[in-house]
Parts: structure tokens; sequence; C-alpha cells
């Protein structure tokens, strides 16, 4: 493994991650917050580790495929470990396991939170609170990326490791222009949604934290009662629609931007996206109709809760948990689903069901017909075997994990509900829950061993899965 060259990546993202952290800083002098403290030891902290680190410069700048996990593995355990310390230092989360789960939550874009009064957080933690998931929505080390230049050799592997999907090609020739253009299109949707806000009445730094939290797809809000609190259609209705648009595969953003309509609305993927949104709406809305005072409204609540959670940000505009069994079930299948691939969305991914259900299909075929040649497609293209392979490993892995987080969580407590919603919300980076991990709960009640078990997962989810067990894995670390 090519140690040097891991440590100097590492050591530019932590320097990074301290220059982000003086945006909170500032804004806590701009309020006339004394918080400074609460930022300059992190961010002094991570300059000392760092910029020793960035200097290394390997003879051999070459990344294989094991470097790449290993990297964007650790940069994300280092950025939440140095991430939850503001939140100690201020003291409104005293409790360091309680402020890495918040921390990691807020870079891995779930949202699920530990904290039952947000409202009282100082202007300067909320928007580091919220700013976590902007950073971690597009993803770290493509912010990286698409700043830094020296990082050429084989960084395609890091990119694969840490973008979400089955499979992540490049738009342009070189990946660092493709890293510039999807964050080039990421702030201007962040921008756009930024000013609807602020045509709602919401005032310049909610609709820009807010931005923040729905471009990422992360859920934490500034109210305790979340988007509820603002009691507004439209606002209700922006966030809805920019919900949905961050969970569309940026791809097709950028095939748009260059004219190329035709090809974005063929797109296999993005169809199965909308009908699933709107057949999700419809369903839910009939069925909760009897608790709404009429259809329009039903249609209100049925939507925005079907884009938050399909899109997996996990905002709230009434408690769910009361909904009907048929609503929470097909909340549920949204939760293990999430948006497509290579949005800023979690979940299994649009496309990998797809690609589970296409591969599904032809192996029945084969069966009734054994001598017919049968061959699979998604997006017009025929499916190669290592991208079957690879999605069946993925799914394997992800019910496994499932699986075994509920067991562990049961020992903590004895709701089967909650731990296996809790578990689904965390891996897919959803949020909030069914039961007492609902939208109007947190996940507070949860011993310090249950919330770094949950954290873990919130990283194994947000990493799709390899990058975490590669790195844990003792094979990994052998020479040879």
């Amino acid at each position: 493994m090519n140690i040097k060259m891991v440590f100097s990546i590492l050591g530019r993202t932590l320097l990074i991650e301290a220059l982000l952290m003086c945006c909170p800083l500032l804004v806590g002098i701009i309020y006339g917050e004394h918080s400074y403290a609460d930022y300059l030891i992190p961010i002094g902290a991570l300059i000392v580790i760092g910029l020793p680190m960035s200097f290394l410069r390997p003879k051999d700048k070459a990344i294989y495929a094991k470097e790449g996990f290993v990297t964007v593995a650790f940069v994300w355990v280092l950025m939440s470990l140095a991430g939850a310390v503001p939140f100690v230092l201020s003291g409104a989360i005293p409790n360091y396991a309680d402020a890495l789960f918040e921390t990691v939550s807020g870079f891995t874009t779930t949202g699920a939170t530990v904290m039952a009064d947000v409202e009282g957080l100082s202007h300067s933690l909320m928007f580091w609170r919220l700013f976590t998931h902007w950073i971690g929505g597009m993803g770290v080390l493509v912010f990286v990326l698409a700043i830094l230049p020296g990082f050429n050799s084989g960084i395609m592997h890091v990119f694969r490791a840490e973008a979400p999907g089955p499979s992540v090609g490049k738009l342009v020739s070189k990946l660092t222009f493709t890293a510039r253009i999807l964050y080039g299109i990421y702030i201007v949707m962040t921008i756009v949604e930024t000013i609807f806000l602020l045509c709602g009445g919401m005032s310049f730094f909610d609709s820009v934290l807010h931005a923040f939290s729905t471009a990422g797809t992360g859920g934490f809000g500034m109210k305790n009662d979340s988007i509820a609190g603002y009691n507004s259609v439209y606002i209700e209705m922006v966030i809805a629609v920019f919900m949905f648009l961050f969970g569309i595969n940026f791809n097709l953003f950028y095939l748009l931007l260059i004219g190329n309509f035709k090809k974005a609305i063929k797109s296999e993927e993005l169809r199965a996206y909308f009908i699933l949104v709107v057949g999700a709406t419809l369903i839910i809305a009939v069925n909760i109709l009897s608790m709404c005072a009429n259809f329009g409204e039903a249609i209100r609540y049925s939507f925005f809760q079907v884009t938050s959670i399909s899109s997996t940000t996990g905002f709230s505009t009434t408690d769910f948990n009361e909904w009907p069994a048929l609503s929470k079930a097909v909340l549920i299948v949204l939760m293990v689903i999430g948006a497509m691939g290579g949005s800023t969305g979690g979940g299994v991914k649009v496309a990998r069901v797809m690609i589970l259900f296409k591969s599904v299909a032809a192996d029945i075929k084969r069966l009734v017909h054994p001598r017919a040649v049968v061959s699979t497609k998604f997006e017009g293209e025929l499916l190669g075997d290592d991208i079957k392979r690879n999605v069946n490993t993925y799914f394997i892995l992800w019910v496994f994990i499932v699986v075994v987080c509920t067991v562990l969580l049961c020992i903590d407590i004895n709701d089967f509900l909650t731990n296996f919603t809790a578990t689904l919300a965390c891996i897919g980076n959803v949020g909030p829950g069914f039961n007492l991990v609902g939208p109007l709960s947190n996940y507070g009640l949860y011993s310090p061993y249950s919330k770094i078990l949950l954290s873990f997962v919130m990283l194994v989810g947000r990493l799709e899965i390899f990058p975490m067990i590669i790195v844990c894995a003792p094979r990994t670390w052998k020479r040879g």
C-alpha cells in the first residue's frame, strides 16, 4: 500500500476542514458570540496534524483500489472526530459520544439527532451543524479534487469509493474538471433554493442553512418541529421540489446544461424515480385522506414526506408515526430504495434496485429457456458481469449489516420497530425512523454503545459499504 500518498491526501483534507471550520467562527464573530475557542482549538489541532502530513511528497503518486477505499474511509472518520469538538467545547453536547454521533450524522447527511432543543444553539453552532450536510452531500474528497491540483494518477479509485451509486464515470476527460463541474452545479442549485426561500419570507440565515441541509439531503432543521415550524405551504413546496431535484443524478443536470435534453429525459433511472415518487404520493394521500381536511391537504403532506424520505433528506411537516400501516410501509420501502445514483441522496439507490430486478428477471428467463441467449441492459447499455456481481454483493452485505445492527441494538432497547427502523434510517442516511425515533423524537435515548454503532452504520451507508468494510478487514493491512 502507498502509505505516503494516503497520508498526503489525509493531511491536505484535514487542512481543508480547518479552513471550512473558519466559516462558523466568522458567523460567531458576526453575531457577537464569544465562541472563538470552540473553533480555534480544533482548527489549530487540524493544522498541527495535517500540515506535516501534507508536506509528504511520495515518489510513487499512484493510487490503487485499496488505497482509494482506505483513504476515503479514514478521511470521513478523521473529519467526523475533529468536527465533533466544537459541540463539546461549547457545552451544547458535552458528551463526546453524542457529539460524534451528531457530527457523523451531519457529514453523512443522515440528519439523525440526539438533541431535543436545537433552537437553543448559537448561530455559529447552528451554522456548523447544517454546514456539515452541505460539505458531506457532494463528498469531502470530491471537494478536495475540485480545488486542489496534483491528484491525477489513479484518483478515479478515490472518486469511485466516495461517490454514491453502482458505477461512476467522468463527465469530461479530466476527473478534476468533472469534480469542478459537479460542485458548480451543486453551488448554483444551493443558491437558487436560497433565493426561493427568501422570496417566501424566510430570513437570510435560515434560507442559507435550509438550502445547505436540502442540498446535502441531510435533514437537520433549525426548529424543534422541523419544517412544520414555519407553517408555510410555499416554503414546504419549495423545499419538497428541491429535495426531489437533489435526489436526481447530477450527471443528468450536466446533460441538460450542455443541451443534451434527449439523453437526460431517456434515463431509465430518472423515469423510475419519478414514477416511484408520484405513485407513493398518491397511495399515501388516499390512505391518509380521512386524517386530513381535504384531498389537497393530503397531497401536501404526502408529497413533502415522500420527497423527504425518497431523497433521504428526513425533513418533516407532520408526525408520520401516526399514519396508517400502509403509509408507513410505503415510507419504509422508500427508505430502503432511496434516491438515484450520483445524487446527494442515500439508500440502496434506484439504479441498484432496477439492476437487481433486471438480473432476477434474466435468471428466471434462463431457467425457462436454458438455450436462449439472455442479455441484461440498463440505460441502453449491456450490463457487464462485474457490475451485476458488484450490485449483488452490495445488496447481500447491506442486508447482513441491517440484520446484525438491529440485533445488536436490541441489546440496548427491546423495541424491535425502533431498532429496525433506526438501522434502516442510519444505513440509508435518512434520519427519522418510526416509534421512539420518529420525526418528533430523537436518538438521545440510545446508550453511547448504540450511538457509536449507529455512527459506524451511517458511515457504512454514506460510503456505500465497501470502504468501511475494507478498512476493517485484516487482509487489507497485510504486506504483499
